[in-house]
């Protein structure tokens, strides 16, 4: 079902320039009107320039108020996923080479700009971060502020959390951020370059958290093939109705983000509408028009 409405609707108060089309002396209208030489110059109240010069205006502040129609207006509340991304900090990460055009970045800096370039396509999501080293600790609760999350992105670094790999709390860090949401699907991204050597709780406990939660996690393995553990990961992933992925370079990874984007697609939003469509080029058109018609017309009544 289409549905009309006006997204600026108190633009609607500017027709009451109409009103000093008529009533306002001359003076007032030369501050207000930058043309009034295409004015009618007949003295009576009512003329046909008058009257195309208030459908002209009438035309603008309509194009103004942003016209739209729509299929169906959604809540306040977005209905995209609560998106949790678990990031390794150990020292590994600050490795150099993982991207063939810059090589001189370190692993982890490459690993920021990539997410940066993720989130930012997420047009529906809730995200938050958790980061992990030696322990855990969710860094950025959910938000829908993608802006937010690149600018605390920038204060993470290589060593922040230790230098070891506890990739057991890293994922029990990233379910505690999910349980804060409310959206039907959630899901963490696991990203590492290393094995299992640190934290208190198992891989195994927060797969079976993960598990009762209904959380999907995507395991991404990063660097070389044998520098992560690619079996760990593929059971996480498995165990969760997931996927494993493995990503020697920053083009590889690039490409994992686009599949995860495929398998996981963040519905379009546009503020509050779906399929909204705009309408204000109509008016705007017309207006247009109509205002080279006046102008054409007044021209040829000076030649």
């Amino acid at each position: 079902m289409h549905n009309f409405e006006f997204e600026y609707p108190y633009a609607f108060v500017l027709l009451l320039l109409i009103i000093c089309i008529y009533k306002c002396p001359q003076s007032i209208k030369e501050i207000i009107f930058p043309h009034t030489e295409l004015f009618s110059k007949k003295t009576a109240f009512i003329s046909r320039d008058k009257l195309l010069y208030s459908l002209i205006l009438t035309l603008l502040v309509t194009a103004l108020a942003s016209p739209l129609s729509y299929d169906q207006k959604s809540s306040n509340k977005r209905k995209g996923r609560d998106l949790a991304f678990v990031l390794d900090t150990s020292g590994s990460m600050a490795e150099s080479g993982f991207d063939k055009e810059e090589s001189q970045k370190k692993k982890f800096t490459v690993l920021k700009e990539l997410l940066n370039e993720f989130i930012a396509k997420r047009y529906d999501d809730n995200v938050g971060v958790a980061i992990f080293g030696s322990y855990a600790y969710a860094a950025i609760p959910l938000t829908y502020d993608m802006n937010s999350i690149k600018f605390l992105l920038d204060f993470f670094d290589v060593g922040i959390a230790g230098d070891s790999t506890a990739i057991g709390e890293g994922l029990a860090s990233g379910l505690r951020i999910l349980q804060k949401g409310e959206a039907k699907e959630k899901v963490i991204i696991l990203i590492t370059d290393g094995y299992q050597n640190s934290g208190s709780i198992s891989v195994k406990e927060a797969v079976e958290r993960a598990k009762k939660m209904g959380v999907k996690i995507y395991a991404i393995g990063i660097g070389e093939k044998n520098s992560f553990d690619a079996k760990l990961l593929s059971l996480i992933a498995n165990n969760t109705k997931g996927k494993m992925f493995a990503a020697t370079d920053a083009q590889m990874l690039r490409d994992i983000y686009k599949s995860i984007d495929t398998l996981e697609p963040s519905k379009i939003r546009s503020q509050h509408y779906l399929h909204k469509q705009l309408l204000y080029i109509y008016p705007l058109a017309a207006a247009g028009i109509l205002l080279a018609f006046l102008l054409l017309k007044y021209k040829e009544e000076l030649v």
